[in-house]
């Protein structure tokens, strides 16, 4: 239960809003112009300030001015129409979130059921920034250089607030990890964090995906199903590489953006949805825009607060960092202890990887599951460009054999030459799946590729 101030000119909205506010089980008060409510703040410090922009005495982001009269309430700006300008000003003064007017029931209602004051968001915060000091991780993320560290003062600065957040970041950054810290620091927390790849779901389903459908809208369609807007009400949801998004779908994002309402395929009913959108690309955006694959209105809409991600190799100093925690990981799940050599630390140290540190992760993993004794060593380790003997060339008309000899046999594999790449594939992933005994983890590190990845493949070969 907490406290509220309504700062609202129209008697009859302001009574609307208290009444609603009242239901929730707070109390409330009213005032009608920047005068009465600054008077008001001087005498008690309401939990949340409900504040219209357009008053009879000034516009309403004048109360910001006095930091002295806000510095422990939660401010949400009430406007008739949300417009980019906006929400970069509220953000900029402090604002947590807007409402659009007319004011939606379910909105404010949403709004009130995640009210924490900013003292506790504040120190929350400090309690994560004394455990990254302690341990090199802040939420999900790990890292202690300089650019890591730029990351952790944005994800803790817009975490407070509501507005869209956009990653740039070469693959294998983590821009997932990225979002979830900010869903994780805000509001929200309590709320579903979903995540969809925009690029991983086929072009005919993503719709029906997103914003679900009812039953009869299309063949197969034989129950009503709830979209990713639907299940993360009230939360976040992650919309990963949103450049691959078909541009018919990103009219229907932009809609949501501006006013909440959507419908689902099949549907002539429109529904509301209060979710927090975060959205990544590992593509420049704005090329996207000049070939046609983004629409420039959704990025002006998305891009309100950019974050991007340093690759790898800018992070000095993380990657030992990061192999050490995904060591301790494989030790915990598999009860076993193994540790580096000083020359396989020297080789992680030393290679660029540029498939980031999803690359790094495999490269861990698999190191992890060759390593017969308790020392991992370079062996298993990928090197530099440039380093060790080179490849000699194959005859024309030579049928490549590929083998690989984990412990405890060895066994080889070969591809008649023209084979499609895509068959090539297919036949070693299922040969070492079945030489690690269908084991996922230990398959997923000799072949070097992701957990998503294998599953998304076995899938697609219905094993």
């Amino acid at each position: 239960m907490g406290h509220a101030l309504i700062v609202e000119d129209d008697e009859d909205s302001g009574r609307m809003l208290a009444t609603l506010v009242k239901r929730e089980g707070h109390s409330v008060a009213t005032a009608m112009t920047l005068g009465a409510a600054r008077r008001y703040l001087a005498m008690q410090q309401p939990d949340l300030l409900l504040l219209d922009l357009h008053l009879p005495d000034g516009n309403g982001l004048d109360l910001f001015e006095d930091r002295g009269l806000l510095s422990d309430t939660e401010v949400v700006l009430m406007t008739g129409q949300a417009s980019l300008e906006t929400s970069i000003r509220a953000l900029r003064l402090g604002a947590a979130d807007y409402l659009v007017k007319p004011v939606n029931p379910q909105h404010l209602k949403g709004l009130l059921s995640r009210l924490i004051r900013p003292s506790k968001l504040r120190a929350e915060l400090a309690e994560v920034t004394e455990h990254w000091r302690e341990t090199g991780r802040f939420g999900p993320l790990i890292g202690a250089s300089a650019a890591m560290q730029s990351i952790y003062r944005q994800i803790a600065r817009v975490a407070e607030t509501a507005v869209s957040v956009f990653i740039h970041g070469e693959s294998g950054t983590g821009k997932e990890l990225v979002a979830k810290a900010v869903h994780d620091l805000s509001r929200r927390r309590e709320q579903p964090f979903l995540a969809v790849n925009c690029g991983a779901i086929s072009p005919h389903l993503i719709e029906s995906e997103i914003f679900g459908h009812e039953r009869g809208s299309f063949t197969g369609a034989e129950r009503q199903h709830q979209g990713f807007f639907e299940r993360a009400h009230g939360g976040t949801l992650f919309l990963d590489e949103v450049t691959e998004m078909p541009l018919n779908l990103q009219v229907k994002l932009l809609r949501v953006l501006e006013n909440g309402t959507f419908m689902r395929v099949g549907s002539t009913q429109l529904q509301q949805t209060d979710v927090r959108i975060i959205a990544a690309t590992n593509r420049d955006a704005a090329d996207a825009v000049m070939r046609g694959a983004l629409r420039e209105d959704l990025l002006y809409r998305l891009n309100v607060f950019p974050i991007s991600l340093p690759p790898l190799r800018e992070r000095d100093g993380d990657v030992p960092l990061l192999a050490r925690s995904f060591l301790d990981d494989l030790q915990r799940q598999e009860q076993s202890t193994k540790r580096f050599t000083p020359e396989a630390m020297e080789r992680l140290k030393a290679y660029p990887w540029p498939g980031n540190v999803r690359e790094l992760r495999n490269a861990v993993q698999r190191a992890w599951v060759m390593a017969t004794g308790p020392e991992i060593d370079d062996e298993w380790l990928p090197k530099p460009a440039g380093a060790g003997a080179p490849t000699p060339a194959r005859r024309p008309g030579a049928e490549p054999q590929l083998s690989e000899a984990p412990v405890g046999g060895h066994r080889e594999l070969s591809i008649r030459v023209g084979t499609p790449l895509a068959e090539v594939e297919r036949q070693i992933i299922l040969a070492t799946f079945e030489f690690c005994g269908q084991h996922k983890e230990r398959t997923a590190a000799l072949l070097g590729i992701s957990m998503k990845t294998l599953y998304n493949r076995l899938k697609e070969y219905r094993l």
